[in-house]
């Protein structure tokens, strides 16, 4: 029998989502870019999700798959870029998983307590852009 206590760590709410959702949308729209967001909870569901209207419709799905793709490895996609290149650690890493990751910059997993709790991806700016207004987003969060 173990004497460990297991300690309790609220998973990412709706309310979170929103917070998440809003900050990288504000953040993007006051440079003057439009990206779709998405969050997913620890499981990989989709807690939060926006497009504007004048978003390039394959944003949505490249916001996802970042989001997917920082949960699962837990990582921001843009320290896994290099990772992804031939001769590198994952450049035959298998993409049979629910869906196919995506190794661009975007993607930020969410962490509270130290645990692993979901994740955000940014998808329509450049790569950089993306990682700027998800980052923008967990610190909001944090706040």
């Amino acid at each position: 029998m173990s004497t460990t206590t297991a300690t309790a760590v609220a998973p990412l709410s709706t309310a979170d989502a929103e917070i998440l959702v809003d900050a990288a949308r504000d953040a993007a729209e006051a440079a003057g870019v439009t990206v779709s967001v998405t969050v997913l909870d620890a499981g990989g569901h989709l807690l939060a999700f926006r497009r504007d209207d004048r978003a390039v419709l394959i944003s949505g799905e490249t916001s996802t798959r970042k989001a997917y793709t920082a949960l699962q490895l837990d990582a921001p996609t843009a320290d896994l870029v290099d990772l992804v290149k031939p001769e590198g650690p994952f450049h035959s890493l298998p993409t049979a998983l629910d869906r196919p990751l995506l190794f661009i910059a975007g993607g930020i997993p969410v962490h509270r307590d130290g645990r692993l709790i979901g994740a955000i991806g940014v998808g329509g700016g450049a790569p950089e852009q993306d990682h700027g207004f998800a980052a923008i987003a967990i610190e909001a969060l944090a706040r």
